[in-house]
């Protein structure tokens, strides 16, 4: 009696394990567990983290920054050269000394003109050792300057036109990377709906062909078929078996491969409901283009490498002239052999730096830059003319398949449902004796056919729904752009 419960509580579980594992889905939920759990959008939303960081990392640098620049100890034991006044000549002397220095430095960069402010404050220490010790503090309380090319580069003008567009790009892609997650998900659904389908045919198939023997048995028996018709149906009976068998090895495969993609257990067992007739929704070509001109990451990518190669040739043509910069700051400073004293009676300390570079010869290196930075631009833009051109050309097409393949599944609706019943007549007639074997076999293949046919139609709408999501970035049934889910 114990080891009965025993065996009725592990066949329990082991009933309870195998139903839990078993799940159904429709295409929305589907398409829901592809975006949230695949790798493929694992993947895809760690490629936008690293273009985000990188976006925070440009604000960060609109702003103040505040650095710490701190020796605590340097020790210099060596001979130096001096000059001896008593002899009038120069001679090699022992020097020890000990030094420490702290600082701390507030920067702002100026976009407009491309330079950067600063106020800073230093203390340093110095202790000599020897014959003449002594100790020294020097400190600048307070300076302020300003640091920057006069003539050269602006990066930090660049950088505010490109940045942004490149994290804007980010964004974008990302939503167009996700939709590709979509359409790859609504290919594997639809791979296991057909490997269900053609597995339920198998199995209806097998039991139809089952029953068509027995009844062909019967009637060869009183001489209403011959010999070949029966034995065409026994083949069919063992095709049909095989048939089942390789359907059973398709369902299996399908489905394994969605349980893959979609992060689910290798185990499970998934039955896919398919989604109902869509309603009839058009798509405006030249609505669906002027959505994708305005959200399509390719294009946004093209803006931006027109805009790193204009700045390429700003930076080539500036360098091939003469540069000057210029650090100039006002300050106070002091020195004592005492820290408080440091800090007393304070000097007025100003600096002013002009520094200026001029090419004289170079061989024309400069100038060579320069026109390939240009020509490198032209050919970015081609390209870019180019690539919208040919998006232009997908959506087109894609809007055209979109409509074709909507009045497809109507069509390919009513040729399953009249399939099905031009079978099941078919059959009727075979067991009453008005139809042969060759009647019973084509309605099987058509309805078989009509069948896949409907399914396909289906697949190739809901592909077309979602690559022109992908290519416009934006929900038509809704009329709302997908990035307005993003950004909330």
């Amino acid at each position: 009696m114990k080891l009965y419960r025993i065996l009725t509580l592990l066949l329990a579980l082991s009933w309870f394990s195998l139903s839990a594992s078993a799940v159904t889905l429709t295409l929305g939920k589907t398409i829901e567990l592809a975006n949230d759990s695949s790798l493929m959008a694992f993947r895809y939303r760690n490629m936008y983290q690293a273009n985000y960081w990188q976006y925070i990392s440009f604000r960060a640098g609109r702003l103040p920054s505040l650095s710490l620049t701190f020796t605590p100890a340097s020790y210099n034991r060596y001979m130096t050269q001096r000059y001896d006044f008593d002899q009038n000549i120069d001679v090699f002397r022992q020097q020890q000394m000990f030094s420490a220095s702290a600082g701390l430095e507030l920067q702002q960069n100026f976009d407009l003109l491309g330079g950067t402010f600063y106020l800073d404050t230093d203390l340093e220490y110095m202790r000599n050792f020897g014959a003449n010790t002594y100790t020294q503090f020097s400190s600048v309380p307070v300076r302020i300057g300003y640091r920057q090319n006069l003539i050269g580069f602006n990066s930090f003008k660049w950088e505010r036109k490109i940045e942004p567009l490149r994290y804007e790009k980010a964004k974008k892609e990302l939503i167009y990377n996700m939709e590709s997650v979509s359409e790859q998900a609504v290919t594997y659904f639809f791979n296991l709906a057909l490997a269900q389908a053609e597995y339920r045919l198998a199995e209806e198939n097998v039991a139809s062909c089952d029953t068509m023997y027995v009844i062909g048995e019967r009637r060869f028996r009183i001489a209403s078929i011959s010999k070949a018709d029966l034995l065409t149906l026994e083949l069919d009976r063992v095709n049909a078996r095989n048939t089942l068998e390789n359907s059973r090895i398709a369902l299996k495969r399908a489905m394994f491969s969605l349980a893959s993609f979609l992060g689910m257990d290798k185990n499970s067992e998934i039955k896919v409901e398919l989604p109902g007739k869509p309603r009839g929704l058009s798509i405006p070509a030249d609505l669906a283009l002027a959505y994708a001109k305005e959200n399509n990451p390719t294009l946004l990518e093209h803006r931006q490498n027109i805009l790193e190669g204009e700045r390429e040739v700003s930076r080539t043509v500036a360098e091939s002239r003469f540069n000057a910069s210029v650090n100039a700051s006002v300050g106070f400073n002091q020195v004592s052999d005492r820290l408080p004293e440091a800090y007393r009676s304070l000097l007025r300390q100003d600096l002013v730096n002009v520094s200026v570079s001029v090419p004289i010869v170079d061989w024309g290196v400069r100038k060579g830059r320069v026109n390939m930075a240009k020509n490198n631009l032209d050919v970015t833009r081609i390209a870019a003319e180019q690539e919208e051109l040919s998006i232009e050309e997908d959506i087109l097409m894609t809007v055209s398949d979109y409509e074709i393949r909507k009045d497809m599944i109507t069509s390919a609706s009513e040729a399953l449902d009249l399939a099905d019943m031009a079978y099941a007549q078919t059959q009727q007639r075979f067991m009453i004796g008005k139809a042969d074997v060759n009647a019973m076999t084509l309605a099987q293949n058509r309805r078989q056919e009509a069948s896949k046919n409907y399914i396909s139609a289906l697949q190739n709408f809901w592909l077309s729904h979602y690559k022109i999501r992908r290519l416009t970035l934006h929900d038509f049934e809704m009329d709302l752009p997908l990035s307005r889910e993003f950004d909330l």
